[in-house]
């Protein structure tokens, strides 16, 4: 008998959405090849979290526990707000073990990438091993033809193509047929990483008011200026995330729109001037300081032209305001996985066609509310369509952790009316 045809997977970007895709959709008689424009050698110095509906996807449904263990998880255990006088003034405890099945997981970003990456080259998994090949940059695509060629000129054909590319994907306009240009959303936020350690021999006044190693996130706001703060690889490392609207800031924020664009302590200094000194002292300590401007899209008319789908923030960026976004790409990717599950050989173009009208009605409208509350956080009174998101936070916190599966949802169809 003739054997079948292996299903080829090309994925356009070797992030978070799209090493979890890769693992999503590892399963035998599947050739998966991830593209990834960089050498993928850069540290990115930021936390990163997880909600509890992306752990549950990662540590239940595709059983990566063990492959986690190196990246150093921290389960966050809740949120405390401090006035700028040092005084704890509210604290959230999470419960979301109890009521939901899952934890808030937080990351180094570069340690949950790493242990990704492992994951999908592991040979101890379903399938044959993803291949990851850095330094190819996708220039162009052809959706119909299932085809995406190389800034070195090359083509490579797939029976599918998932552009998990990001906020500026190359891959969106081939889907639209159209330019979408991220939209500015008036904040930028700086962020900082800083050892521990390093903070209570050189900084105990800031050590007697916030313990940089206590597992929960901290935030301390003046003056529409916000701190965001908590430790990662289990207490070395103390992160920031340092919100600031973009009218207030003493840098040019149109030139700051990537994870590596580096900012300026002196003027970040004269930006939260406003912050006391014993806050603001522990900033030089970090080794690195990136800034970026913080930008979003408007929810899109459809994900999907042909063979081509996008995931992740190049289908709905979204601001970090809910900590959101890497959990929304993960469910992309198990809504991949979910609904070509039982597809081994290599699919129709129809049988793809319908798979991807699936997956867009199993998320869209899920994603667009999100995307909506997160940039309404940032800046009260943001509209979606029109509409306010009336939500309560706790309405909203039950609405993204009570999700189990792009199927499941589907099939639910929960009323998601702002």
């Amino acid at each position: 008998m003739k054997p079948s045809s292996p299903f080829r997977v090309i994925i356009v970007g070797g992030g978070i959405a799209g090493l979890t895709a890769a693992l999503a959709l590892r399963a035998p008689n599947r050739r998966i090849i991830v593209l990834e424009q960089s050498r993928l050698n850069k540290e990115i110095g930021a936390l990163i979290s997880l909600q509890p509906n992306a752990t549950k996807i990662v540590y239940d449904t595709w059983g990566l526990g063990k492959n986690l263990e190196d990246a150093r998880g921290l389960v966050d255990e809740g949120f405390r707000v401090y006035s700028t006088d040092g005084e704890l003034v509210n604290h959230v405890p999470l419960t979301t073990k109890t009521e939901y099945g899952a934890n808030r997981m937080v990351y180094h970003r570069m340690d949950l990438h790493d242990a990704l990456k492992k994951a999908a080259l592991a040979t101890d998994r379903d399938g044959n091993p993803v291949e990851i090949r850095v330094s190819s940059r996708v220039i162009a695509c052809d959706p119909a033809k299932g085809t995406v060629e190389l800034a070195d000129g090359s083509i490579i054909e797939g029976d599918i193509i998932v552009g998990a590319d990001g906020i500026h994907s190359v891959l969106r306009k081939y889907v639209l047929e159209k330019d979408i240009t991220p939209l500015p959303t008036g904040h930028s936020a700086y962020r900082l990483m800083i050892p521990c350690d390093t903070l209570e021999e050189q900084e105990k006044e800031f050590c007697s008011k916030i313990n940089p190693r206590s597992p929960f996130t901290s935030m301390m706001i003046a003056h529409n200026c916000r701190l965001i703060m908590g430790p990662g690889r289990q207490g070395d490392v103390f992160g920031i995330v340092a919100m600031v609207p973009d009218e207030q800031m003493n840098e040019d924020p149109n030139e700051k729109q990537s994870w590596v664009s580096e900012g300026s302590l002196d003027k970040m200094l004269n930006t939260f001037s406003e912050f006391p000194q014993w806050m603001t002292s522990i900033f030089k300590h970090s080794a690195d300081l990136g800034l970026w401007q913080l930008r979003d899209i408007d929810p899109l008319d459809t994900w999907s032209r042909g063979r081509l789908i996008l995931i992740g923030d190049a289908a709905h960026a979204m601001l970090p305001t809910q900590g959101q976004g890497a959990s929304q790409a993960i469910e992309d990717s198990e809504a991949l996985g979910a609904f070509f599950a039982d597809t081994n050989d290599a699919p129709s173009l129809e049988q793809i066609e319908k798979i991807f009208q699936d997956i867009f009605q199993s998320r869209h409208a899920r994603a667009s509310l999100i995307q909506a509350y997160s940039r309404q956080a940032a800046k009260p009174g943001a509209t979606k369509g029109g509409k306010i998101v009336t939500m309560k936070p706790d309405e909203f916190m039950a609405f993204n952790c009570m999700y189990s599966g792009a199927k499941e949802w589907l099939q639910k169809q929960p009323n998601l009316a702002a």
